[in-house]
């Protein structure tokens, strides 16, 4: 890597730059790079974690890479043929679909290398129709799987050669998520802010509101349970989907539970929301790429109760870090947060200190950084 034959030179390729799972590993690959004095850039449509780039001095370039327009992604394809040659970039590592189609035709037209990260388990369409558009994703001459099962989704769907796919799981950044750094007076302005009540176990599922995300699954399962003493926090928008959201709020008020829901669109503190909690759900009813909800509630020590399927089964340990329920079934869900409310004070302290040790050894911010650079260096060495 210190030659100038095996020099690396990253550019990393995604839509744009507001909140996100893909975004945030970004910033985190190009701080670390930036860390360790590699060379690197990043282009996107921008947005309000460019900020970030801009406080670790790394160069972005702005280019509308969110659009799915065929004329317009090979202009897209032109203008990062110009900044790989400028810039003298040697991998090219694309994060999305559409931007993906830009990055490949530019890194092929350069002679550089190309590699992805599949995010998602991006939907095929009528027919398998979209497999096509999707497939540019397994171009990479490495393919960074996010999770098992997304590894799998892409050797089935694909038919993607496995020797070139890297599992490198999504993380949390201990340094936020660390339960010596939440204060109370950040859980306590949170709680003030919502009115959430002191005096009850409170409950949190944080997420968009979309019917896949399974809210309206916890409502129905919150009612088999309404006896127990519990107050629940819905956090997430529903990003335009008003009927969805309304269905809820009709469903908790003919179950006679207005008074026992919160709902908060955004939460600028999510340390400070799962601190405050006693229960942490991932309730999704289709799986989760990775559930990066999941493994910030058992690094905050919280009480996970997690959907068996998806990424949660590769995340939470079943009764050791937290506990499975049967995904899409209100009556295994009801059973489980009925489980976490009764735990014992020292049967939480354990479970707590088990999920913060399994997030420690296995899914920190450092652990995904050097993983990811490991797949650089390979290719770096490929020459």
């Amino acid at each position: 890597m210190e030659n100038n034959e095996n020099k690396m030179v990253v550019l990393q390729v995604l839509p744009e730059l507001n909140q996100g799972g893909v975004e945030l590993g970004t910033i985190e690959i190009a701080s670390e790079l930036q860390k360790r004095g590699i060379e690197n850039y990043v282009a996107s449509s921008g947005g309000r974690m460019a900020y970030n780039l801009e406080r670790l001095k790394v160069k972005h370039f702005t280019l509308p890479l969110k659009t799915k327009n065929i004329f317009k992604l090979y202009i897209n394809s032109r203008r990062l043929s110009k900044i790989i040659k400028e810039y003298g970039i040697t991998i090219v590592h694309a994060r999305s679909r559409a931007p993906a189609w830009s990055a490949y035709w530019a890194a092929k037209r350069c002679g550089v290398h190309f590699m992805t990260t599949f995010h998602g388990t991006y939907g095929l369409g009528p027919w398998g129709i979209k497999k096509i558009y999707n497939k540019v994703m397994t171009y990479g001459e490495r393919v960074i799987a996010i999770s098992d099962h997304i590894k799998e989704h892409i050797i089935k769907n694909y038919g993607t050669d496995e020797s070139k796919i890297r599992r490198v799981s999504r993380c949390v950044n201990m340094e936020n998520f660390d339960v010596e750094h939440i204060s109370a007076e950040r859980m306590i302005k949170l709680m003030e802010e919502n009115n959430i009540p002191e005096d009850k176990p409170i409950v949190t599922l944080i997420g968009r509101l979309t019917n896949w995300k399974g809210q309206k699954l916890l409502v129905e399962a919150l009612n088999k349970i309404k006896d127990e003493d519990f107050h629940c926090l819905l956090i997430g928008d529903d990003q335009g989907r008003i009927k969805y959201s309304e269905e809820l709020r009709q469903k908790i008020e003919q179950y006679g539970m207005s008074n026992r829901y919160t709902f908060i669109r955004h939460v600028s503190d999510v340390p400070a929301a799962m601190m405050l909690s006693d229960i942490v759900l991932s309730t999704s009813i289709e799986p989760e790429a990775f559930g990066r909800i999941a493994i910030e509630g058992q690094a905050m020590g919280r009480i996970v109760v997690a959907s068996n399927i998806g990424g949660s089964v590769e995340t939470v340990i079943d009764g050791v870090t937290g506990k499975l329920f049967e995904s899409g079934n209100a009556d295994d869900l009801a059973k489980a947060i009925h489980w976490a409310l009764h735990l014992s004070k020292e049967e939480k302290e354990k479970i707590g200190a088990a999920a913060i040790k399994n997030v420690k050894e296995h899914f920190t911010k450092q652990i995904m950084c050097d993983k990811t650079i490991k797949v650089y260096e390979e290719l770096s060495q490929k020459n």
